[in-house]
């Protein structure tokens, strides 16, 4: 544990190194972070109509262990591309609230190319940027939440190596495709009726609840969700309320102010919703 602890300082400290990613400084970057990817998801990538510096956007789902890593395609709409296991997370399922309680983090995260650390003592590393707007707002705290290798977590999403390796090219490529941030997506597990149903006393459920607005968003668009907070909430694909003369600005802990959402997502949505129930019904 003690091993643990000072590799895991180290590898903290290192994380906060930014902008040398990519090569911006003159320390070459180490090989890992640089290879290729396989040959087969380069096959994947094409089959799948993939341009490889396409961006990406990343889904975890704790219950399940799963990573789901999705591309957008020449159409332009995210598609799966892979899903990996998760070797380890750590904590119950439930939100990240305080440093040290050890939870991995549950939210809408935005990751930038200072947030990749490719010297990570955890072989690669992304910082998921935890805590975001909406966990401050709720005086949430913590630092340094990462999904890196080693297949060992202290409040972290760990990978094996391998994984990490292929999650982290194909984050770093969209970067080079001109993309300036890709979503992580965090899940306590797949947002369906059923599995709300079977934590309907839990005292996590109307955060969920919440967080299955935005999960909807993107099942049912494959585009990436626009994310705000006000309010201490989040906020799923916001546009300014018909005829008004001022565009939208959001404060995390202020009243919200009017805004409407996208018509066709909302409906798109809501009819997901309601084949689901229909499927759980049928099944009872």
């Amino acid at each position: 544990m003690v091993r643990h602890a000072i590799v895991l300082a180290a590898a903290f400290a290192a994380a906060l190194t930014p902008a040398t990613c990519f090569g911006e400084s003159s320390k070459p970057l180490p090989a890992k972070a640089t290879q290729e990817l396989p040959a087969e998801l380069l096959a994947l990538l094409e089959q799948k109509k993939m341009p490889k510096y396409s961006p990406i956007l990343v889904r975890l789902f704790k219950d399940e262990a799963e990573l789901e890593v999705w591309k957008q395609d020449t159409a332009g709409r995210f598609q799966l591309l892979k899903t990996y296991p998760i070797c380890r997370w750590s904590g119950d399922l439930g939100p990240k609230l305080y440093e040290g309680d050890r939870q991995a983090p549950e939210g809408f995260y935005t990751v930038t190319p200072e947030l990749m650390n490719p010297n990570s003592n955890f072989y690669l590393s992304i910082n998921l940027g935890y805590p975001n707007s909406f966990d401050r707002a709720n005086k949430r705290n913590g630092s340094f939440l990462m999904i890196h290798g080693d297949c060992w977590s202290s409040g972290c999403y760990a990978m094996t190596d391998e994984q990490i390796s292929e999650i982290y090219s194909l984050a770093r490529d969209s970067f080079r495709g001109g993309r300036t941030s890709f979503q992580v997506q965090a899940y306590p597990f797949r947002l369906t009726p059923v599995n709300l149903a079977r934590h309907r006393n839990n005292p996590n459920l109307p955060f969920w609840q919440m967080l299955k607005v935005g999960n909807d968003h993107f099942e049912t668009t494959q585009l990436e969700p626009k994310v705000d907070v006000c309010n201490r909430r989040y906020v799923f694909d916001a546009q300014p309320s018909p005829n008004s003369p001022h565009p939208l600005v959001f404060n995390p802990i202020e009243k919200c102010p009017p805004f409407v959402v996208n018509p066709e997502i909302a409906r798109r949505a809501l009819e997901k919703t309601a084949r689901r129930r229909a499927r759980v019904r049928a099944i009872a």
